[in-house]
Order: structure tokens, then sequence, then C-alpha cells
């Protein structure tokens, strides 16, 4: 714990979107692999969530960061129109993995993440999916990338019960799945294991889910606040005043 607290405060002035709680839970799957697991992250951005992995991986462990930076799907409501930041969010991911002392083991296919599919041959141990949170490319995401997950292996998905179009994906894709078991989530970090389950199994998992919906409904509600200038109300009713993640 002592060592993951202090990879989490060296990246205190790295930009993203991920808490503390998030950043544990990322640390302790990855500490988790072997030599010649593969980690693969699709939304990379400026590297915080990926020196949180690259720093906890076992060495021998492959890590694979997916991110076109191409200034598009950049963050809350940063959907499209931010070319000029693209090559800086570029060199930024870059130079954060330098001071984190993990460039040399992250391999970065600068690709969406749906043109990087031939790219990674073979199965992946712990794959983390932070991408475009509409419901098209998010659905693509967890079901293209995540059957080259490996049974026994893991999938965590940033935003859930928190982004309408990544709940809506993983409606169409966990909530009644014969592969993915809901194991539980951080904030708005769910996290799924890989593998045949029986019905009952498939029962309890999609209960689980269903049980984060009155969350879900809560960041929507502060996200609606949020956008019509409304901080005061949503703080009032239980928010940070921050778009929820």
């Amino acid at each position: 714990m002592a060592e993951f607290q202090e990879v989490f405060a060296s990246l205190k002035d790295v930009n993203g979107w991920m808490t503390e709680g998030q950043a544990h839970r990322l640390w302790n799957r990855a500490k988790e692999l072997s030599p010649g697991d593969r980690v693969v992250e699709i939304g990379s951005f400026q590297g915080r969530s990926m020196c949180v992995l690259a720093t906890a991986a076992p060495e021998g462990v492959e890590l694979i960061a997916i991110d076109p930076h191409g200034g598009n799907d950049r963050g809350p409501q940063e959907l499209d129109g931010y070319v000029e930041e693209a090559e800086s969010d570029h060199q930024i991911f870059l130079a954060n993995l330098t001071k984190a002392g993990v460039r040399d083991r992250v391999t970065h296919l600068r690709k969406f993440s749906d043109a990087a599919l031939t790219d990674v041959p073979g199965d992946v141990q712990l794959l983390y999916v932070d991408g475009a949170h509409r419901f098209a490319p998010a659905s693509a995401d967890i079901r293209q990338w995540g059957a080259k997950v490996s049974n026994g292996g893991h999938l965590l998905v940033h935003d859930s019960f928190s982004s309408i179009g990544v709940t809506l994906a993983l409606s169409v894709t966990t909530f009644w799945s014969t592969q993915w078991i809901y194991e539980g989530r951080s904030q708005s970090m769910t996290q799924f294991k890989k593998g045949p389950n029986t019905f009952s199994q498939r029962c309890g998992s999609l209960l689980r889910q269903l049980a984060q919906l009155p969350y879900f409904a809560k960041n929507v509600l502060y996200k609606v606040l949020l956008s019509l200038k409304l901080k005061p109300v949503a703080k009032a009713l239980g928010s940070t005043g921050e778009w929820p993640y």
C-alpha cells in the first residue's frame, strides 16, 4: 500500500480523470500479472492510468497503450475540435511516462482502437477501457477487445454508471453475458472477470449491475445540473461540484 501511495502521489500533476480508489484497483490487477502476460489500455490521454499500470506490472509483462491523440473524445464535454491540443497531449503523455520511469516498457499505438486490433495478435490478460464514451465505440471496444481477453483475465471499464453511452454499452455486453462476471466497482470504474459462467452466476452478475442504476441516475442528475450552471444545487444534493467520474 505504501508503494502505491507513493506512486499515486507522484502523479498529482498528471492530468486525467482517475480517483485514488480507481488507481488502486488498476494497481492491484496489474500486480497480479505474470511475465509474458499482456496489458492493453484504450484511452491513455496524458498517461495517468498507464503510469500506474506500468509501475505495478511485474517485469516481463507487455504494456500497450492505445490512443490516437487526435483531438476528439478528449475528456468530459470535449468530443471534437481539439486538434491543436492533440500533439501537446501526445508529447505530455510521453513525458509523463518518462518521468515515471516506464516509457521504455510501454508500446504506444497512436491509432483509434478499432484500427489497432490487428496490431495486437494473441491474448490479453488485463484490458482497461477508457476510450470514446458514446454507445457505438464503447460497445465495440468491449466486444472486440474483450474477445481478446483470456479466460481468467480482467476487463475494467471507466465511466461505467456515469456516462450514458458507456452504461448503455454495458447493458448490451455485460448485463447478461455468458463470459463476463461483474466483480464490483471503484466509483465509476467497473471490474469484470472473463470465463464461462452458469445461469445462476449470470443472474447474480445481472442483479449486481442493476443495483448500480441508482448511482447512475444520481450521476446523470449531477451532470445535468452542472451543464445548466447549477453547481450550488448539485452540491446541495451531494455532488462534489466536479464532473462525476
